[in-house]
């Protein structure tokens, strides 16, 4: 008799650089995401030509340190045994640190009630050997206190359209933020954010606008005006991927002792 499948949640940290983000490439399905290398060592694990889910789908050169994905199968493995299993298919710079077994009626996505996601920029005149696949490089003074300011002003639901590309009515802007702060040790600053959910783009826009606040070239009464525009494109400049991290997706229950 075949083993009924069972739901198996992982925990994925990984570097983000060389991959087109986490989704399968619709159009170039061998171009390498995190997805696609996950299946491949899924199969060679289990046998089986499985599809996973992901709590967030990553863009091209983000990084994650606590993506949750979920994916059903008719293995007899232990969880522990996906963790040591998979890990020793995967490449280097992608790494299951976690396995649970869940219920069938559990969902990755809609079942998450906030991400957490941080940005570092590298705020000093000369550039990083080690840090410059996971930051992005400032030389320029930024005034931190007026960054912060700023970045409180997200606190709450808030329409932001504006922080988002032009995508028309295809979705809606609204979210609601419940952590929206700057950290800063030595040279390097942090910006730490949690939402129910995020808008495309949303992340890296918002703190190129904040830059923009640092540098002087908009103020804190600007960034809120923009903010209450509501019109899709407004804020940035965009800054780049690299210094964008996955931190943690949450749930209103906790999935048990971690195996």
């Amino acid at each position: 008799m075949e083993n009924n499948p069972a739901k198996i949640v992982l925990v994925l940290e990984y570097d983000g650089t060389d991959y087109f983000g986490f989704q399968l490439q619709a159009k170039r399905p061998d171009q390498p995401t995190i997805q696609l290398e996950l299946e491949k060592a899924i199969y060679h694990l289990t046998g089986e030509e499985l599809r996973v889910l992901a709590a967030s789908r990553t863009d091209t050169g983000v990084h994650a340190k606590g993506q949750m994905v979920s994916f059903r199968t008719k293995s007899a493995l232990q969880t522990g045994s996906f963790v040591t299993g998979l890990n020793h298919y995967l490449p280097e710079d992608i790494a299951v640190t976690a396995a649970f077994k869940v219920a069938d009626s559990f969902d990755i996505r809609s079942d998450a009630v906030s991400r957490e996601y941080s940005y570092y920029i590298l705020n000093r005149n000369t550039r990083s050997a080690l840090k410059r696949r996971f930051s992005y490089q400032v030389p320029a003074t930024l005034d931190v206190i007026s960054m912060e300011k700023a970045g409180r002003e997200l606190i709450g639901e808030h329409d932001f359209a504006s922080f988002t590309s032009n995508l028309g009515n295809r979705i809606k802007t609204v979210r609601c933020v419940s952590r929206s702060e700057m950290a800063q040790d030595k040279d390097t600053l942090v910006f730490h954010m949690t939402a129910n959910s995020f808008l495309p783009h949303q992340i890296r826009n918002t703190m190129g606008a904040l830059i923009q606040v640092g540098l002087g070239k908009m103020n804190v009464n600007d960034f809120c005006d923009m903010m209450k525009a509501k019109k899709p494109g407004l804020a940035g400049p965009r800054v780049p991927a690299n210094g964008l991290f996955l931190m943690k997706v949450n749930y209103a229950e906790p999935f048990g002792e971690m195996n």
